[in-house]
């Protein structure tokens, strides 16, 4: 599909079919600070729509062919169904109509300097550094991320200078419509593998991700699939890892109690600065490596760079600390894929808890099948395990896969059908010293809310 480059230019009412996606609301945020009049929908009333109304958006419940009326440009999302009568209407209408990813990439080509952080992990928590980094450095970066930040005053943000950060998604290769100048592979594992078939078929994707980079390629250079995905490509190349082999890499590595670490950042030999990190776990002092990277190859101060690294909080639904109950902690975690899941529970081990419950909702039947065993290993990392019945998200259960086939590998797991019971089971276990995490991409936060006591 060719798309006006110029459409933004001449369009003044946008409506969004299915505003309150996470991927919606950075884009939302942006374009109604640029001026924007936005309208859109939803099925139901959500944390995000909550705030959309509170911006002045109007939201309309359930989708309808009227909803469209007098929009002149028309988003929807992927995970809108085709039967769907308000995009019936919006492709019968006449006005352009945009997917999701397409208006980014439209987004993205306003920009000469468009920081793309791709990767099957991290993404979300390495994008919301970048930006709040360069924001508090005086640099004005527009950004666009996958999870609110507090910094930016949600998950976008329109700037005035020629940067913006992106969270670079690589599911249906909705990456390979962005314009990157400066890009980021955090790593490649198997993932989405109901789209791309194989890890092989998703290096691929990345490898042309990277291929299409204007400018210097920022790659974990520990890791063997992105390091494949890389090699022999005609860009610059810049390294970040535990290795003395990659640009950049950590010496002097320390954990300093709580979330709490810290690590000399070296360049080719040379100490630049000394980082400290106010978010958990090793996988994230990776991620600052990358947002070291970027920071350095746009011109900050490295002792800049490193006091605003330190008051980063973390993304929301990154480890997000909701409230302590009875002495129980309760946390909120995106974590979804086995990786992810594990990096967080190994994080949540090495902090000052007693015990450990993993409070965890399978996101799609494919998913789970296909990663039955890595789910196993990673969820029994926890002390407590405590499930949630699949939620099949886009797909149908045609692989006859259910929570309770999962919950027979793990000892001692339990699952429910409802988040009050999970709730209520959970914090009737849970003893004052406890550490309770709720995992997965759909809304299992809804438990921790309850749990937490959150309206």
């Amino acid at each position: 599909m060719t798309i006006d480059e110029n459409l933004l230019k001449t369009r003044k009412h946008i409506h969004f079919i299915g505003i309150g996606g996470s991927g919606m609301f950075p884009m939302v945020q942006i374009l109604h600070s640029e001026g924007f009049y936005i309208t859109g929908s939803d099925n139901n009333e959500t944390e995000t729509t909550k705030i959309e109304r509170k911006m002045g958006i109007p939201v309309t419940f359930g989708q309808a062919a009227e909803n469209i009326e007098g929009a002149d440009l028309i988003v929807y999302t992927a995970a809108i169904m085709a039967d769907n009568p308000e995009l019936i209407a919006a492709k019968a209408s006449g006005v352009p109509c945009l997917e999701r990813s397409d208006m980014l990439g439209l987004l993205t080509r306003r920009y000469s300097k468009a920081v793309c952080v791709a990767g099957t992990h991290g993404k979300t928590t390495t994008s919301a550094m970048i930006a709040q980094t360069l924001l508090e450095g005086g640099f004005d970066p527009s950004a666009f991320i996958g999870g609110k930040v507090k910094a930016l005053g949600g998950s976008g943000r329109a700037g005035k200078s020629d940067i913006f950060v992106v969270e670079a998604c690589e599911f249906v290769d909705t990456f390979l419509k962005l314009s990157n100048d400066i890009s980021v592979i955090l790593n490649i594992d198997n993932d989405h593998l109901d789209y791309f078939g194989t890890i092989e078929n998703s290096i691929k994707s990345f490898r042309k991700f990277a291929s299409n980079s204007t400018g210097p390629v920022i790659v974990n250079g520990d890791d063997a699939n992105t390091m494949k995905a890389v090699e022999g490509l005609d860009k610059e190349i810049i390294t970040f890892g535990w290795s003395s082999k990659n640009d950049y890499y950590a010496e002097n590595v320390r954990f300093l109690g709580g979330a709490k670490s810290g690590y000399t950042l070296m360049h080719h030999g040379e100490a630049i600065c000394e980082i400290r990190l106010s978010i958990p776990g090793k996988h994230n002092i990776l991620n600052s490596m990358a947002c070291a990277a970027v920071c350095l190859y746009l011109g900050m101060n490295p002792e800049e760079m490193a006091e605003h690294i330190d008051k980063f909080p973390g993304a929301g639904r990154r480890f997000e600390i909701l409230g302590e109950v009875n002495g129980v902690t309760i946390a909120d975690d995106y974590a979804h894929h086995p990786t992810e899941i594990a990096a967080t529970l190994k994080a949540a081990k090495e902090m000052d808890f007693h015990e450990v419950w993993a409070v965890f909702q399978p996101f799609t039947y494919s998913r789970t099948a296909l990663l039955m065993d890595d789910f196993v290993t990673a969820l029994s990392v926890a002390d407590h395990v405590v499930m949630s019945e699949i939620m099949g998200s886009r797909e149908k259960n045609t692989y006859n896969v259910y929570t309770k086939d999962l919950a027979e590998k793990i000892p001692g797991s339990v699952w429910f059908n409802t988040f009050q019971e999970m709730a209520d089971y959970t914090m009737s276990h849970a003893a004052p010293g406890d550490l309770v995490i709720t995992l997965g991409c759909g809304d299992v936060y809804k438990c921790a809310y309850i749990m937490a006591g959150i309206d």
